[in-house]
């Protein structure tokens, strides 16, 4: 059909375009910003506890993180997920995984900057609070290299356990550089440590685990023993070296479930027998591969007292448990972060949508999320720090149980109502909402599942009644301040006295409650002594109150809601 203008009477035979497609009211590109002085919650709280000398660094960190460039190398990590190559060309089994270079960019700098040991290698005050809050910073971003960095960390007390085989990987470990090659230990700028300890028969029933390791000799004070059999997860497969669990025996007489450092390349070069049968294919945390492994006479070198695996590694087990509370405020905060970056660049029936009051009301609370949670990790990283006294070292225990519980389990539900908030656009990969909420579950599973958490809050109070004491000694700092939070104090309180007298199973049944109990006591004592008066108040009544709701957006009535969003 031939269009004529109203001007002329020539033939049109070509397209006239319109411009239709001028995109207007969406959000700019959130990149290009400093992620640590745009968040005062994490700059405040790092003073709060000590670490202020740090902030210099944790800017330049927040500059990386918050680059286009490192958003980028975040994005095609978690696009490009690794792959097992089990031989070469030639048929030679060489068991490696391949990751896009993206991947090995963010975690070279993650290592430059010491979110792995820094804590041990530089020692000071405050030296646990800045490596979380750098470690929170990179795992805000990109989350799957934050394994094999949080394992490396927490390895380093258990390897404390032998001196000889500390004085050979501890520098490796402290050291800053990274290097991806698998290599002799001895030729590399620095190496990772990884963990296996569970299988598919035993799972978190560790003790039911069936490989075995048989001593073979000694050199220069390094025990070694051969060992076969599985394990179920293994999770960053490229690591350096592995801490894992198996059944020793020496002379033929057995030693029990003891703790070993397996590494993936011996001191000469030679690679271990370190068997990739599978890549787990999981939900979320895609740009880090979990594996499942075989050993058949592997080496593997003794860490720790033959026969006491279990409390050799469990400090390590604390510490990444400390890590998974961490990484699940670093989701919060991502999820925040973007939720408000949109509501506060678009607008719907006459307003940005930041200002419609419902809207208000859900990324308030979102925040509220956030900033106990950060909070609540920032506070269990002080008590982490090398010079804690023994009750920090008691609440640390108990308290570390109780936070990575209900902030863990709390991840995923804040991070589809922050991927709610920008609509169709938030349930797109494109938009990095999408990955958060497939990463958060993993933080809730890894290091003990929701009821082995629960169950070792009533073990610890079993075991260790001091740490109890401890914990309320932390709660009664607040006592007085508010009456709801008082009425909640003096509701735990009892519920801890009744679990405590009950039988076995009874205790069992009432452990999650006891459990989310303690961790609101905790977050709601922590906000009225480091948060604002408005944000302490609107939680403790949006948690605890009588007419507190089930879903984000909940709020009481007159919540400074504009005075909560400052702090985000």
């Amino acid at each position: 059909m031939t269009h004529r203008s109203a001007a002329s009477t020539t033939a049109i035979s070509h397209p006239l375009p319109r411009t239709t497609h001028t995109v207007h009211n969406q959000a700019p590109p959130r990149h290009n910003l400093n992620e640590f002085q745009s968040f005062p919650v994490l700059h405040e709280t790092v003073k709060t506890f000590g670490a202020e000398w740090a902030t210099g660094h944790l800017t330049e960190v927040g500059d990386l993180v918050g680059s286009a460039q490192f958003q980028e190398d975040s994005r095609l990590a978690n696009t490009h997920t690794p792959t097992l190559n089990t031989h070469d060309r030639w048929g030679n089994r060489i068991d490696e995984v391949e990751y896009h270079p993206g991947y090995h960019r963010i975690i070279g700098q993650a290592i430059a900057h010491g979110a792995h040991t820094s804590a041990w290698a530089e020692p000071r005050p405050g030296a646990h609070v800045a490596r979380a809050a750098v470690f929170s910073l990179f795992a805000q971003v990109e989350p799957g290299h934050a394994c094999p960095v949080s394992m490396t960390h927490a390895a380093v007390p258990a390897l404390q356990h032998e001196s000889a085989l500390a004085g050979l990987w501890l520098p490796r470990l402290y050291s800053r550089g990274y290097d991806a090659e698998l290599t002799a230990p001895t030729e590399k700028v620095g190496a990772l440590l990884g963990m296996a300890m569970t299988e598919k028969q035993g799972g978190s029933d560790v003790r039911a685990n069936t490989t075995r390791a048989v001593y073979v000799g000694s050199t220069g004070g390094v025990e070694s023993y051969l060992l076969t059999g599985h394990k179920w997860f293994c999770s960053a497969p490229m690591s350096d070296g592995f801490l894992v669990l198996a059944h020793a025996e020496r002379g033929g007489a057995e030693e029990g479930l003891s703790c070993f450092l397996v590494p993936r390349v011996l001191e000469d070069g030679t690679r271990n027998v370190f068997r990739i049968q599978r890549l787990k294919d999981k939900l979320g945390n895609k740009s880090n591969a979990s594996s499942e492994i075989e050993f058949d006479g592997t080496v593997g070198h003794l860490t720790g007292e033959p026969g006491r695996g279990i409390q050799t590694i469990i400090e390590m087990v604390a510490r990444t448990r400390l890590d998974c509370v961490l990484g699940s405020a670093a989701g919060m905060r991502q999820s925040v972060a973007e939720a408000l970056w949109h509501v506060r660049h678009r607008a719907a029936f006459g307003r940005t949508l930041v200002d419609q009051p419902a809207m208000t009301s859900v990324v308030a609370d979102l925040a509220l999320e956030s900033e106990a949670a950060t909070i609540t990790a920032l506070r269990l990283a002080a008590a982490h720090e090398s010079e804690a006294d023994l009750s920090e070292r008691a609440f640390r225990r108990l308290a570390t149980a109780v936070s990575k519980y209900w902030i863990c389990k709390r991840g995923p539900g804040h991070a589809y109502e922050s991927l709610e908030c920008l609509g169709g656009n938030g349930y797109t990969e494109t938009f990095p909402l999408a990955m958060r909420y497939r990463e958060q579950p993993v933080m809730a599973v890894w290091e003990g599942s929701g009821n082995v958490i629960a169950l070792d809050v009533l073990r610890t109070m079993r075991r260790e009644p001091e740490s109890v004491e401890a914990f309320d000694a932390e709660l009664a700092r607040v006592w007085g301040e508010n009456p709801l939070l008082d009425e909640h104090i003096a509701a735990t309180r009892r519920l801890i006295g009744e679990v405590g007298q009950a039988d076995a199973d009874v205790a069992q049944a009432q452990a999650r409650r006891l459990t989310e109990m303690m961790a609101l006591a905790l977050q709601a004592s922590l906000l009225v002594r480091y948060s604002p008066p408005a944000s302490a108040s609107v939680f403790i009544e949006s948690r605890l109150g009588d007419d507190r709701g089930y879903h984000y957006g909940v709020l009481p009535r007159g919540a400074d809601t504009h005075a909560i969003l400052t702090r985000h």
